[in-house]
């Protein structure tokens, strides 16, 4: 038997696929997929809007994009990394899958392997996914094609915490080109924890970010009661902290692309199977509101400090303040254009 040489297409040029692509054209011939055709312009051009790589690195003669399906026919990995909001109603926004995966049911061939990244609730990358895969071929998943599950976990920004730093969770029940796969993600990030369920792969991505929105939701409802009670918060938590089992976190946003969403995917699951959640979505209405209760301090400052109001006067761009903040989730937007509207009333 010859011996397969995987060639990578990564699907989805966001802050997710694009290091998967830069990493893998180091050691593959690799190219990266999205179908936003500025994006691919910018890209090529060494012009990144998350300012995460050089333009060196994005520039490099190994890296390749493309917007065409035609021209990523001929590849054999597919990396899926598309963003998976939710809808006004709360509910999983899978449009980008379902795009991806009708295209790719179009175009894969015997023996292709395709590897799902993007966030979603346990069971939808077999219920949901294969079925459009199969859809417009003839092929049998697991006979003729192969589909696999890795989480994940990039944090934008966070340099401590690179794709390259942190272990990667990767879920694929076939022995085909098992040890070749392994190894290929071994490039990505320090460490790879092999699981056979993909299942259980989904289920621990969303609870590793649900536990974390519990906890945020607690302290903050924890900040708020203090504030009420005219206690100083901090020595609060410092005099808890004393205790060997008690958890530190801060209070504030929980934005990102991931930990607002995560709650409702596993909810919705849950519900689906006759199950109603009660701690899942705890967090929820007290992290969203916390917004509010940040902008309306912020703005309470500002309006204390009448060299603050004189800055953002003379500030041509007023509210460029905002641009500190995370903008990845439509509610950190909100906030954004909340304080804007202030600063350049």
């Amino acid at each position: 038997m010859n011996k397969i040489i995987f060639k990578p297409c990564i699907i989805g040029l966001g802050y997710v696929g694009l290091p998967i692509l830069l990493n893998l054209s180091k050691r593959y011939d690799t190219i990266g997929y999205d179908n936003n055709q500025n994006r691919i312009k910018k890209l090529s051009k060494g012009e990144d809007f998350f300012n995460e790589f050089k333009k060196k690195e994005l520039i490099d003669k190994s890296v390749k994009y493309t917007n065409s399906l035609e021209t990523i026919k001929n590849y054999n990995l597919f990396i899926v990394t598309v963003p998976t909001p939710i809808l006004k109603n709360k509910k999983p926004d899978l449009k980008h899958l379902k795009d991806v995966c009708s295209n790719l049911s179009k175009i894969i061939k015997k023996n292709d392997i395709i590897i799902f990244e993007s966030t979603v609730y346990p069971g939808l990358t077999n219920d949901y996914c294969v079925p459009l895969l199969q859809k417009k071929n003839s092929w049998k998943e697991g006979l003729d094609f192969f589909v696999g599950y890795s989480p994940e976990r990039v944090n934008p920004g966070d340099k401590n915490h690179d794709l390259n730093k942190i272990n990667k969770i990767l879920a694929y029940p076939y022995s085909y080109l098992k040890k070749e796969l392994i190894k290929l993600y071994s490039l990505i990030s320090k460490k790879i924890i092999f699981s056979e369920n993909i299942k259980e792969a989904e289920a621990a991505k969303v609870i590793e970010n649900i536990q974390r929105d519990v906890n945020i939701g607690l302290i903050n409802e924890i900040y708020l009661v203090c504030k009420k009670l005219k206690l100083d918060f901090n020595n609060v938590i410092d005099l808890a902290s004393t205790k060997w089992n008690f958890l530190r976190f801060s209070p504030g946003l929980v934005g990102g692309h991931c930990l607002p969403v995560d709650p409702y995917y596993l909810a919705y699951i849950s519900k689906k199977n006759n199950f109603k959640t009660k701690i899942t979505l705890a967090g929820r209405s007290i992290n969203d509101a916390m917004a509010k209760t940040i902008k309306n301090g912020i703005i309470y400052e500002i309006r204390k400090n009448d060299s603050l109001l004189k800055y953002s006067d003379k500030n041509e761009n007023n509210g460029n303040v905002a641009n500190f903040f995370d903008t990845w989730d439509i509610d950190t937007q909100m906030f954004i254009m909340d304080l804007k509207n202030f600063l350049n009333k």
